[in-house]
């Protein structure tokens, strides 16, 4: 889930985590792909950042941390916004 702030360069960003293994999870990371979108809804690029996953996350647990997600704001020019549209995770 997302949400807007503030600033058009960040964006709050919600993820559910369900761990349904047997064993903790104790570490890996999350991913978000950015994407930087014109006045008109062109993509004009998408920006990577990655966080800590927060952990250890118990057996049969839901997790839904929040991370607010943001790009440098030369990159979001008045009358553009940014999208987080794609997240992946990395168990470790």
């Amino acid at each position: 889930m997302t949400e807007a702030t503030d600033q058009r360069w960040c964006q709050k960003v919600t993820v559910a985590f369900h761990n349904v293994g047997g064993v903790a999870v104790r570490s890996g990371s999350v991913s978000f792909g950015t994407h930087i979108i014109g006045a008109l809804g062109i993509d004009w690029g998408t920006v990577t950042s990655t966080v800590g996953l927060p952990a250890p996350i118990a057996p049969g647990a839901r997790e839904h941390p929040a991370w607010t997600v943001c790009v440098d704001a030369w990159r979001v020019p008045l009358g553009m916004h940014i999208e987080t549209r794609d997240v992946s995770v990395r168990w470790s």
